[in-house]
């Protein structure tokens, strides 16, 4: 039997990499009859100053966590098949293409500089790893429009940081 898991994730970040910047991550499943079910989200920490690419990063981590916390609800012991939909492109790239290069060339990138966000990807890919033991995992890039339910849970905990 295989147990299929739809997470919308999302991240933002207001005055992206300046002092004072905000950020949060969001994240929610999608259930089969397109209810919504419970929703997580965090804001960001002030150090290093939040970035879209960070928050967008800490979405997938979200996603991650939330993934490998639902086998310990199940009666079951099934295989699942992961889906985790984000609107940005970076965190898919991150995902599925970039960091296998990065890994083998000592996390440098195509211009011989250090990876940017390294802590979040090592992060997020250990998560995968981990998931990937007991279930298949896709990440899905989406336009903004499809992943409106995700942008205002993390636009809402954004405006509970002022």
């Amino acid at each position: 039997m295989v147990y299929i898991i739809n997470l919308y994730a999302d991240g933002g970040c207001r005055g992206n990499g300046r002092p004072g910047a905000i950020g949060a991550a969001a994240v929610l499943f999608k259930k089969r009859k397109g209810r919504w079910r419970p929703k997580h989200s965090v804001a960001l920490p002030s150090s290093p100053p939040p970035t879209n690419q960070r928050a967008e990063l800490t979405a997938v981590i979200l996603a991650l966590e939330m993934a490998l916390k639902q086998p310990a609800k199940l009666r079951t012991d099934p295989w699942l098949d992961v889906t985790i939909y984000i609107d940005s492109k970076y965190a898919k790239g991150c995902m599925s293409e970039w960091i296998h290069n990065w890994r083998q060339n000592g996390w440098i990138n195509a211009r011989g500089a250090p990876v940017v966000n390294k802590d979040l990807i090592m992060r997020a890919s250990a998560l995968d790893s981990q998931l990937r033991k007991i279930a298949d995992v896709e990440y899905k890039w989406i336009p903004r429009e499809q992943n409106r339910r995700a942008d205002e849970l993390c636009n809402e905990a954004m405006d509970a940081q002022y």
